[in-house]
């Protein structure tokens, strides 16, 4: 699995707020919402081509 690494994050309230939302609406962490976001717009940018490590972010079960 990859190390993860602890990052301050300066983020204002209404993004936060946003953000929480989202991922309570997908069965995840606000951390894990902002870990997931960044990592699609790494790959959707050639930014980052490796899937997601073992144990890492779950894409939630559809409703």
């Amino acid at each position: 699995m990859a190390e993860k690494k602890a990052y301050p994050l300066r983020i204002s309230s209404e993004v936060l707020e946003a953000m929480q939302r989202w991922a309570q609406d997908e069965l995840r962490s606000a951390n894990a919402q902002i870990e997931y976001v960044l990592r699609e717009a790494l790959r959707k940018a050639g930014r980052m081509s490796t899937p997601p490590s073992e144990g890492g972010e779950q894409t939630p079960p559809s409703a």
